[in-house]
């Protein structure tokens, strides 16, 4: 794959010129050292791509010609991860990571152990900035396709409106929590199939409360283990989209 990877949004379907954006002109010349010749992979975040050669290595107005387009096959399933909001920068390193799983919506969660809550103007900054996150951790892995990330939504709320998806799971601590091995072969043999798209939530610092697992299980989320030991909230995340993206792949 070729080193240089920007994102853009051209105005036509078929674009034979790229005028990037002040902000990919500048990381693509300046902070990557792109010269005038390189081979440049432009994409938009919804499957479309176009191998470019940088024409003019401009780093206010980069100009790309267009060799080709390609169209990247999504992924065989969808994964939506719903997340409570951790302390500290932890949120920015969960969505790189889901980005680089391949997952298709994240949606940031208030539960009633978060401890970050977010309003208005904070609320707007925050989804900007993960955007980015998302972002630049599709250019590093070669993800043409970007997650959609939602606003920030009280659990019990996103719980109750949960619809349409073939399994809903939840990470739990609570005993009697299932494996997810075992629920998948469950559904696989009631379906004849694998499940195609799966929401899966992650609980805050301190997991969910009992009521809200109460609530869960209520509205027909699946509570999953991941092992016997305590995970931090970023490593919860990474580990179970992890092994369910495996488990889908299979």
């Amino acid at each position: 794959m070729p080193d240089f990877r920007v994102h853009c949004l051209p105005s036509v379907t078929d674009p034979k010129e790229i005028t990037l954006s002040p902000e990919e002109s500048h990381h693509l010349v300046a902070v990557n050292r792109a010269a005038q010749g390189s081979t440049v992979v432009a994409f938009d975040g919804r499957g479309a791509e176009w191998i470019c050669e940088l024409a003019d290595a401009d780093k206010r107005v980069a100009r790309l010609k267009v060799r080709f387009a390609q169209r990247a096959k999504p992924m065989p399933w969808r994964i939506t991860l719903g997340q409570a909001l951790p302390l500290g920068g932890a949120m920015d390193s969960i969505v790189r990571k889901a980005t680089e799983i391949g997952v298709s919506v994240i949606v940031p969660l208030e539960s009633e152990r978060t401890q970050v809550h977010l309003d208005g103007d904070r609320s707007d900054r925050k989804i900007e900035k993960w955007q980015t996150a998302a972002l630049e951790a599709a250019k590093q892995c070669g993800n043409p396709w970007l997650p959609e990330i939602g606003p920030v939504t009280a659990a019990g709320a996103f719980m109750e409106a949960a619809k349409g998806y073939d399994l809903k799971l939840i990470a739990s601590l609570q005993p009697g929590a299932k494996s997810l091995r075992s629920v998948l072969a469950q559904f696989r043999a009631a379906n004849n199939r694998a499940p195609l798209n799966v929401l899966w939530l992650i609980g805050p610092e301190g997991d969910f409360t009992p009521a809200e697992m109460t609530r869960s299980r209520a509205r027909g989320f699946e509570p999953i283990t991941l092992g016997p030991l305590v995970l931090r909230c970023e490593t919860a995340a990474v580990y179970a989209l992890s092994v369910l993206s495996y488990e889908l792949s299979g």
